[in-house]
């Protein structure tokens, strides 16, 4: 299969995961050994600020930052992920396309309210993972649409119309999609 790396992966109506459901995944790495990517509309109970005050990573006037960080995922929900528009010079980061990089190091977090940050960027914490096959099979069940990413998505949109929009930009409308499947 044609790797899914910077796509979108988004969640039929019918996929009945509690952690999934609803959900626009961004793909940062797939290949033989399996995939990753951050679920990119699951807000958790903290904004950035306040995630950067519990850290004590809040170098610069962080009061502005009131965006939601994110459950990337229910893997290693301890770990920190920012995926941000590109921008290099941080210790861990790696490009994923031509204008988004994720950068796991917390010169990053240093950095966010100051004129040194990323313009655009979302925080989350943890990520989601296929081991190797997982993915593809999951695709064959129809339980994912996939489509290119879209920084107007990541960046840009609310995190609650996420869905909806990538949905939309293949020209879907999930709330009219059935859940039966017809043989003939």
């Amino acid at each position: 299969m044609e790797s899914l790396e910077n796509q979108f992966l988004i969640a039929m109506p019918n996929l009945q995961d509690p952690y999934f459901h609803k959900t626009v995944t961004y793909i940062c790495e797939h290949n033989e050994k399996g995939a990753m990517g951050l679920v990119i509309n699951m807000p958790v109970r903290i904004t950035v600020n306040e995630l950067l005050v519990q850290i004590e990573a809040n170098k610069h006037d962080t009061t502005g930052l009131n965006q939601k960080v994110l459950a990337g995922g229910p893997v290693a929900p301890d770990r920190g992920f920012v995926l941000h528009n590109m921008q290099s010079g941080w210790e861990s980061s790696l490009a994923l396309s031509d204008d988004i990089m994720i950068t796991t190091s917390k010169d990053i977090l240093l950095s966010l309210g100051g004129d040194d940050a990323p313009s655009q960027f979302m925080v989350a914490l943890g990520y989601a993972g296929w081991s190797p096959g997982q993915l593809e099979q999951e695709l064959q069940q129809n339980s994912w649409l996939n489509i290119a990413a879209d920084k107007e998505i990541l960046f840009e949109t609310p995190i609650e119309l996420r869905w909806q929009k990538a949905a939309e930009k293949l020209g879907i409308d999930l709330g009219h999609l059935s859940t039966d499947v017809g043989h003939a």
